[in-house]
């Protein structure tokens, strides 16, 4: 295991500033996760985590040392990427061996090292083959083996899951949570999944256009979120955001000063006698739920998530209230406002 220190890292490339005064804490053996969208820095901040890219300014700091000046080689550091990057023509043992053998790892300690991994990965019965004969699954799992047998201090996953469909993806987090908890490994992981996010993470770190947003938990991220960019990224389906003027229509108190906008989580609404109408336009049925979807009479766009019994999609218009801790109120720079308790 290994703790990681980020020191108010910048990067440019060619004048542009794709990472900006980054600074982040990870202990030993937890399971951190970026997320954020396209093109918001989360895999340049990964590289320079690894040392294939160097930084502008700032330091990288692993188990207290500083490693800007160590190679990716000599950082401790092993990295899964989405492309597998499995030799064609070699089998599983030798694609999980061939780091090892280029380190002059003696063969003994290979064999042991490549049986250990194949073990926990469930990989003993495909050892002699070669990726083109294994699943996409089964290859990512040949990957993540060519990680373990390194014995790395950090582990770095570059959205790993997103060659797989949605299923296979599913069963992958788990496996991943899994290892995770057997070898006790500090992980870093990039995804541009808020629900990867949300199901893996001890810790999410939030990125926008090359800065942090928010650090945190994945459930202070979502009842708790910062502000509109994170309350409208994590959480699906996404957040509801009304204007300051249906307040009233939802508290019986005053909003505090400075709200500039609400915000609702789409399970949080009630139904009620009085409160906010809506007029229903379209149902989505989710098995166990339905999400119901509706407009204000402003002509805003609104959702509903209720059970799939609860008979609301029947109504052509609703009355909505909100319990108001579940309540989000954010300024005019879409920062948030904590409401006071009544």
């Amino acid at each position: 295991m290994a703790t990681l220190e980020l020191q108010s890292i910048d990067k440019t490339f060619d004048k542009t500033e794709v990472i900006r005064q980054v600074s982040l804490a990870v202990a030993h053996g937890e399971f951190v996760v970026f997320v954020g969208p396209s093109g918001c820095g989360k895999s340049t901040l990964l590289r320079l985590i690894a040392g294939l890219d160097e930084p502008t300014a700032g330091s990288v700091l692993i188990d207290g040392q500083t490693v800007n000046a160590i190679g990716a080689a000599d950082r401790g550091c092993a990295m899964v990427f989405q492309s597998y990057a499995l030799y064609p023509h070699m089998s599983v043992y030798a694609n999980m061996a061939f780091g090892l053998e280029n380190a002059k790892v003696p063969r003994a300690e290979i064999e042991r090292r490549v049986q250990e991994a194949a073990t926990l990965l469930r990989l003993q019965d495909l050892l002699a083959r070669r990726p083109t004969q294994l699943s996409g699954g089964q290859r990512q799992r040949v990957a993540i083996g060519r990680a373990i047998v390194r014995d790395p201090k950090l582990f770095l996953f570059d959205e790993p899951l997103s060659n797989l469909d949605a299923e296979l993806r599913v069963s992958m987090r788990t496996e991943l949570r899994d290892l995770h908890r057997r070898l006790g490994a500090t992980m870093i992981y990039v995804t541009h999944d808020q629900v990867e996010a949300m199901t893996m993470a001890d810790k999410i770190v939030v990125l926008r256009a090359g800065r942090v947003e928010q650090v945190g938990s994945p459930e202070q991220l979502y009842q708790k979120p910062c502000n509109t960019f994170v309350a409208g990224f994590i959480g699906s389906p996404r957040m509801n955001f009304l204007p300051l003027s249906l307040g009233q229509a939802l508290l019986e108190r005053a909003l505090p000063s400075g709200a500039h906008s609400l915000g609702v989580r789409p399970e949080h609404w009630l139904p009620a006698d009085q409160g906010l109408a809506v007029t229903l336009q379209a149902t989505e049925y989710l098995g166990a739920q339905r999400l119901l979807h509706g407009r204000l009479a402003d002509g805003s766009a609104i959702e509903l998530l209720t059970s799939a019994e609860s008979g609301l999609e029947q109504h052509g218009t609703l009355h909505l209230r909100v319990e108001p801790q579940h309540l989000h109120v954010f300024d005019s720079q879409g920062r948030r406002i904590e409401l006071e308790a009544a």
